[in-house]
């Protein structure tokens, strides 16, 4: 079983919440950023059915990246007199303007141009509109199977971010965060608020990545989307 979660839309290949190919169950999902009272976070929408709302929302966050990438990309093209090879459309975000930034004329590389160019608070950096934390999981427990916390320990303050998981079903507890981590309080909030475990690769391109769970975690994860 796989799950295909995209940031702020759902994926479009797929017609149903759970969809079998080469005998394999693929699981619509969506990882949706919210914002809370002191950072933004990122939730998981299991076995997606959308509803009318949560689709009128998925359309104005799609329209408000197209319009931030926009400005992002006018702005450095002006700045360097280069033309980026990048078409904006949906789900566009600053990963693709970087990688575009990186095959370009510009004096940046993929890493140079997020620190130096279209980074938090750069010269050519925009905010993009984000939704409310309550009201994004209202949207999702209505629309999806399991909602759940993503990649908790990336955040600035992990804490306050697991609060959050004591009004959703799961954390995603295995994770690749490329360096050794101590998920003590991602283990106290699982038994705490009595949490279903998923993992998550976080993969951005071509190849799967790999994030596993035990047997008895992933039939558990399993009879949820199941029911």
């Amino acid at each position: 079983m796989r799950s295909y979660l995209y940031h702020d839309r759902i994926h479009s290949g797929l017609d149903d919440p759970i969809t079998t190919i080469d005998g394999i169950n693929i699981i619509r999902g969506i990882e949706l950023r919210v914002q809370t009272d002191t950072q933004r976070i990122d939730l998981l929408g299991y076995h997606v059915e959308p509803t009318e709302e949560l689709t009128s929302e998925i359309a104005r966050l799609q329209e408000n990246r197209i319009n931030r990438a926009q400005k992002i990309i006018a702005c450095v093209e002006a700045e360097f007199g280069v033309s980026l090879d990048i078409d904006p459309s949906s789900g566009i975000g600053r990963p693709h303007i970087a990688t575009a930034i990186d095959e370009s004329h510009a004096p940046y590389d993929y890493k140079e141009a997020f620190e130096e160019l279209i980074g938090n608070d750069c010269d050519c950096y925009f905010a993009r509109e984000i939704t409310d934390v309550d009201e994004g999981i209202r949207l999702l427990k209505d629309a999806c199977f399991v909602v759940g916390l993503a990649h908790p320990l990336r955040y600035d303050d992990p804490e306050a971010a697991l609060q959050v998981t004591d009004k959703l079903d799961a954390v995603e507890r295995y994770y690749p965060y490329g360096t050794e981590i101590n998920t003590s309080i991602v283990d106290r909030a699982i038994e705490r608020n009595d949490l279903l475990v998923t993992g998550g690769s976080d993969a951005h391109n071509k190849r799967f990545g790999q994030a596993g769970l035990s047997k008895s975690q992933f039939e558990e994860f399993s009879t949820m989307l199941h029911p």
